[in-house]
Parts: structure tokens; sequence; C-alpha cells
């Protein structure tokens, strides 16, 4: 019977993570985002493209939208909130048979199953033709909310490694290394570490084109504008 809960969690949480923000906000502004900077919906190359055409309006654009991805990920998770509580659910159909008690650590699988669809459904979404982000925000949210510490652990790696760098994509790298290695530091159980393990490979799968734009001196940057010189 857990094992329906862990499937109901994950098909809700892929239905989350296919709302296609990224391209509803493009489309608000009259940009169509998958023909557009490197086609991809999510929030880096929307708060790109837009901030490229329409300023700083554009950029809160794609700020806004990463914001919901994170949103997305974090109620795809929220059940793993339940954990820290000692809240219990019973379920008990036909007498017995397909019994389940649902408490405790059990709730940190449930929303760790919600965010696995989550990043899935991000990633493929099925209102795009299975066309979506490379899940780094969405993964975010979802983190968050089953292991804040190592969440933030990777978050501090992704801004030293952007501000540092200012390539938006090998802060997410790293940050997809960070987060699971701070896990397995951390002593997390067996089950949520190999999960977290996978997602961060998942990651950085998703930016092997990022990966071979940095190694070959390519990758995009966000750079500052440097304000016009006063003659």
């Amino acid at each position: 019977m857990f094992h329906a809960w862990l499937l109901g969690s994950a098909v809700i949480g892929y239905f989350l993570g296919s709302l296609p923000f990224g391209a509803m906000v493009a489309r608000s502004h009259g940009v169509d985002i998958f023909k557009e900077g490197s086609g991809n919906p999510g929030a880096t190359n929307v708060k790109r493209v837009l901030g490229e055409k329409f300023g700083a309006k554009g950029k809160r654009a794609g700020n806004l939208v990463f914001g919901l991805d994170v949103l997305k990920g974090a109620v795809a998770s929220g059940w793993s909130l339940l954990a820290w509580t000692s809240l219990s659910v019973s379920v008990d159909l036909e007498n017995g048979n397909g019994a389940a008690v649902i408490t405790g650590q059990d709730w940190r699988l449930l929303g760790l199953a919600g965010v696995i669809g989550a990043i899935l459904g991000h990633s493929f979404s099925i209102f795009t033709k299975f066309k979506g982000g490379k899940g780094v925000a969405t993964a975010a949210g979802g983190v968050l909310m089953l292991m804040p510490v190592s969440c933030l652990i990777g978050g501090l790696v992704w801004i030293i490694t952007f501000y540092a760098t200012r390539y938006v994509s090998l802060g997410s790298i790293l940050a997809a290394v960070a987060v699971p290695a701070s896990s397995w530091l951390r002593g997390n159980p067996l089950p949520l570490n190999i999960a977290i393990t996978l997602i961060g490979l998942f990651v950085i799968v998703r930016h092997r084109t990022n990966i071979t734009r940095l190694l070959n001196g390519t990758e995009n940057k966000f750079t500052k504008k440097q304000p016009p010189v006063q003659s």
C-alpha cells in the first residue's frame, strides 16, 4: 500500500513539475523561448533572453520564473515536512489487505518521490512535448524541504562559483556535487543519500552541453553592463 502512496506522490510531483512557467512567462512577453537563446525554457535562458530584449523588466521576469520553478519542487516535496512531526496515517483496505501505516521517515520518502517526479516533469514536460529545463531550480526547492542544511551548502557553493566566474552552469554543476557530498557527510539515511546522489548526477548530465562549452571556452557568461563613460 505504501508503494501506491509513493507512486501517487511521484505522479503529483510530475504534473507540478511539468507546469512550463518559463515558456508561459516568455510567451506573455511575446517570446517563444524554445526559439530564443539556448532554446531552454529554464529561468537562466528566460532571464538572458528577456533581459536583452526588455532590460530590467525582462530580468525580473527571469527571476519570477526561477521562483516559480523553486516553488514547484518545494510543493512537490512538501510531504517531507511531516517527517518532523508525530503525525501518522493508517490506511486499511478490505479488512486489512493492503494495510499501511505512514509515519516518521516515511513522510520524507514521500517527499523524495514527489521531488523526483517534479524534476522529471520540469525536464520532460508533458505540456511542451517533453521539452524542458535542466531541473536545477526545481531540485533546489525540493531538496530545501528534504535537507535544508545540505541545500544551503549547495546554494553557497553556487553563489561563490557564480560571482567568481559568472558562469551559471558551472555554479549549478558544482552545487549538484556539493549537495550529495554534504548529505553523505552529515549521515542522512542511506535511501535519501542514494536518491540525492542520483538527482545530482541527473542535473550534471542535463548540463552535458554546458560542460562541453566550458571545456571549449565558449560558454555564455552573465556579465554586468558597464555604465557609459562620461565625457
